[in-house]
């Protein structure tokens, strides 16, 4: 679906919500009610056509196109020369993984050492890398999914398997909202696909509700990370006791789920 046609259905199901009929919008905006149909129903609608008809219904106009680009079709990851660039200047790398996390620019400045310039600089950077696309103001919209990940086998996620993992799980995991778990299954392979598949939907809810609490105030909220693993294995400590003639019927099954503030 074209971006214009994204704008036309979520205007549409913004009047229905709103209780607008398509003969009160043709009172409201002057037009005959056939008129307004066929406008909807050929989308074909200028930007201050919508704009007029937002007023006139009520209906909030940044609302809808916020709605129609959050709708839009993203790629899930990078590329493979995107993530090398991000992996070439840590800085930029920190600035991009602000802006999947849809800190604006004052934010990302006030926190980490970088001035105003310099950050303005790396969105312009990852602007040209396709990440996001750099508006008015130095705002931003994100042009990956809410299903983005780093690429298995990438230079990110790489960096993240040296460096990043032992760090994370180097906290206690005890505070509000905290947790870690490190549970030992013998599962089938379709009880395995099964589990894969919650891990899937909670990861889905996790950006739902990252979504959502985007409109509270900065200050009641905090960061906190995802950091989920499931797998065939059995710890190599445990592997090196087993006796020589012993041959596991089927590989351990383990999954590690934590949440932790950043």
């Amino acid at each position: 679906m074209s971006s214009p046609e994204l704008l036309i259905s979520v205007l549409r199901s913004e009047l229905r919500a709103a209780g607008v009929t398509y003969k009160m919008l043709a009172e409201q905006i002057g037009m005959s009610e056939s008129s307004v149909k066929r406008m909807f129903g050929q989308k074909d609608m200028s930007l201050s056509r919508l704009a007029q008809i937002c007023k006139a219904s009520g209906v909030a106009m940044e609302d809808v196109l916020r709605q129609a680009a959050d709708v839009t079709p993203h790629s899930d990851t990078l590329t493979l020369a995107q993530e090398k660039s991000l992996m070439a200047e840590p800085k930029l790398l920190l600035v991009a993984i602000c802006c999947l996390g849809h800190w604006t620019l004052e934010q990302i400045v006030e926190t980490y050492s970088l001035s105003q310039a310099e950050c303005i600089l790396h969105l312009i950077a990852l602007d040209k890398l396709e990440l996001i696309e750099l508006r008015p103001n130095n705002r931003y919209r994100l042009n990956v999914s809410a299903a983005f990940h780093w690429r298995p086998d990438g230079p990110v996620q790489q960096y993240f398997r040296e460096h990043v993992v032992s760090d994370y799980f180097n906290g206690r995991f005890d505070q509000v909202g905290e947790t870690l778990l490190c549970v030992p299954a013998r599962v089938s392979i379709h009880s395995a696909q099964e589990v894969v598949q919650k891990i899937q939907q909670l990861v889905a809810e996790l950006a739902r509700l990252h979504q959502d609490d985007r409109k509270l105030q900065p200050e009641e909220r905090d960061g906190f990370t995802l950091l989920v693993g499931f797998r065939s294995w059995e710890f190599s400590a445990f592997t090196a006791l087993r006796r020589p003639e012993a041959k596991p019927e089927l590989p351990v099954l383990t999954h590690q789920i934590g949440t932790k503030k950043r």
